[in-house]
C-alpha cells in the first residue's frame, strides 16, 4: 500500500494508525453487505489452512487481516490499534510502522496455517490449540501482536495496564455456551457483551473506584505478550476458543525480531528511549 504524503495534506495530518482503523471499519461493512448477497463471499477473504495447503486462495493470507468476525471483534482490535499503533508509530515512524504491521499480519496468517497442519496430527488437543484445517480465521490480531512484540523490545520496562476484566468475561461466555442455549443463552451473551464494553470504558474513568471494574493489572511491557498469550493457550488445552493462538504467536515473533534488530542498529536511540520510558 503506497501513500503519497504531501506537506499539510490530509494523509499527513492523521496517523497511519487512524487510516488503518478507517480502512478496517469500511471493509468490515463492505464485506458484510456483500456476504448478505453471496453467502460464500467470506470464503474468499478469510484464511483457511486446508485451502492454502492446496495452493488455493493464497491472497487470503493478506486479506484476512482486514476482516473481522463481528462488530465486537472489530471494536476490540481497533481499540487496541488506536493505542498500540499510535505509540509504535511515534517511536519508529510511519514507513517502518506500516511495514511491520503488514508483515506481522501476513506471518500471523502463515503461522495459523502451519500450526493447523501440525496440530492435525495431535488430535483434539491440536485442534483446540491451533485450530482445524477447515477452520477459517479473520482479524488484525496477528498485526497487533507484532506491535506488542516490537514495543516489548523497544521499551520493555514501560508500565502498561492489561484490562483483564473483559478477558475473564469472554472466557466465562465461552464456557457457558454449551450449558446455556436458546433465549437464555442469548440474554446471557448480550449481558456479558454489555459488561465487557462497560469494563473497557471504565478504564478511562477519572473515578478510581469505577476504574476497578475493568480489573486492570499493571505490568511492564515485556510481560504483556506473555500475559496475553499464555492464559489463552492453557485454556485451549481444555476448550476450543474462537481465538487464533498461533496467529498471535506469528505476529509476536515478527515484532520481537524487528525490535531486536532496531535495538542493535540504534543503540544510542534505544538508550534515550530507556531513559524516557522508565515506567
Amino acid at each position: 500500500m503506497r501513500y503519497i504524503i504531501r506537506k499539510g495534506g490530509l494523509l499527513s495530518f492523521f496517523s497511519v494508525s487512524f487510516w488503518l482503523i478507517v480502512l478496517n471499519t469500511i471493509l468490515f461493512f463492505v464485506f458484510a453487505m456483500i456476504s448478505l448477497v453471496d453467502g460464500n463471499f467470506l470464503n474468499y477473504i478469510a484464511v483457511q489452512p486446508a485451502a492454502i495447503l492446496q495452493g488455493k486462495m493464497l491472497w487470503t493470507l493478506f486479506t484476512s487481516m482486514f476482516m473481522h468476525a463481528n462488530l465486537f471483534h472489530l471494536f476490540v482490535n481497533m481499540f487496541s490499534l488506536f493505542f498500540l499503533g499510535r505509540f509504535a508509530e511515534k517511536l519508529i515512524g510511519k514507513k517502518r510502522f506500516i511495514w511491520i504491521y503488514l508483515i506481522a499480519g501476513i506471518v500471523g496468517s502463515v503461522f495459523f496455517v502451519a500450526f493447523a497442519y501440525f496440530g492435525a496430527g495431535l488430535g483434539a488437543i491440536g485442534e483446540n490449540l491451533f485450530g482445524g484445517l477447515n477452520d477459517s480465521a479473520v482479524g488484525a490480531s496477528g498485526a497487533l501482536f507484532g506491535l506488542i512484540g516490537l514495543l516489548a523490545m523497544l521499551v520493555p520496562f514501560y508500565s502498561v495496564y492489561l484490562i483483564s476484566g473483559p478477558l475473564i468475561l469472554l472466557i466465562v461466555q465461552i464456557a457457558l455456551e454449551p450449558v446455556l442455549a436458546g433465549t437464555l443463552g442469548n440474554i446471557a451473551s448480550f449481558a456479558i457483551t454489555i459488561m465487557i464494553f462497560v469494563m473497557i470504558f471504565a478504564m478511562f474513568s477519572p473515578n478510581p473506584k469505577f476504574r476497578r471494574l475493568s480489573i486492570p493489572i499493571k505490568m511492564p511491557l515485556w510481560l504483556a505478550p506473555i500475559a496475553a498469550i499464555v492464559p489463552l493457550v492453557l485454556i485451549s488445552l481444555f476448550v476450543k476458543l474462537p481465538i487464533g493462538n498461533s496467529a498471535h504467536l506469528g505476529g509476536l515473533v515478527v515484532g520481537l525480531l524487528y525490535g531486536y534488530y532496531l535495538r542493535q542498529k540504534y543503540k544510542k536511540k534505544i538508550g534515550m528511549l530507556k531513559r524516557a520510558f522508565k515506567s
